[in-house]
């Protein structure tokens, strides 16, 4: 009994093969359906899909009614649960990406916080020794002056930081937008 506890267990083979699905991929898909879900387009493109299928399901020729409204639109209600059920895992997982990505800008701003204290300690350092090189005796005041300057410098740069991000985040949001509304005329176009 020791003895095959000791060893292994061989790997099985299955008679389905697994499917390999490549994250990202998968991970960019569901933040566009994600996207399309929470667009008023999307309520439109619902509602205007129910409305027919109630329409038709009502007041349609009788032989060509395929879902009965004397037991509740059951294939109605089966599409719209399946659609449920499948939307809310793909918006958590677009959630998740996005969570991610936050956390990786969080970080990369805190590594640049980091930086600029350093920078602005050694620049403090770096006056106070060629003021003592100098054989300048600095006064408590001038020093503070000093410091607030280069914080309001270090201030000033960040701003123009940020500024240039969210200019970039929002030519990516106007870009994102476009591919929407392109994507929108061409299925409005195909249909």
């Amino acid at each position: 009994m020791a003895e095959r506890l000791d060893t292994p267990k061989e790997s099985r083979r299955s008679l389905i093969p697994r499917v390999r699905v490549e994250q990202d991929a998968f991970g960019r898909a569901s933040e566009g359906i994600a996207r399309f879900m929470g667009t008023p387009r999307f309520l439109v493109y619902m509602t205007a899909f129910c409305i027919a299928w109630l329409a038709w399901n009502v007041w349609g020729p009788e032989n060509l009614q395929f879902d009965s409204a004397a037991l509740g639109f059951t294939a109605l209600t089966l599409m719209l649960s399946l659609q449920a059920s499948y939307s809310a895992p793909l918006i958590l997982l677009a959630q998740n990406r996005q969570t991610d990505r936050d956390r990786v800008t969080a970080e990369q701003d805190r590594q640049r916080g980091e930086r600029n204290l350093a920078d602005t300690e050694y620049l403090a350092r770096e006056m106070a020794a060629l003021r003592i090189a100098l054989s300048e005796v600095a006064t408590r005041d001038f020093v503070r002056s000093e410091i607030r300057n280069l914080l309001e410098e270090i201030a000033v740069k960040d701003s123009a930081r940020d500024a240039e991000r969210e200019a970039e985040r929002d030519a990516e949001r106007e870009a994102d937008r476009e591919a929407e509304r392109e994507a929108g005329r061409e299925a409005e176009r195909q249909d």
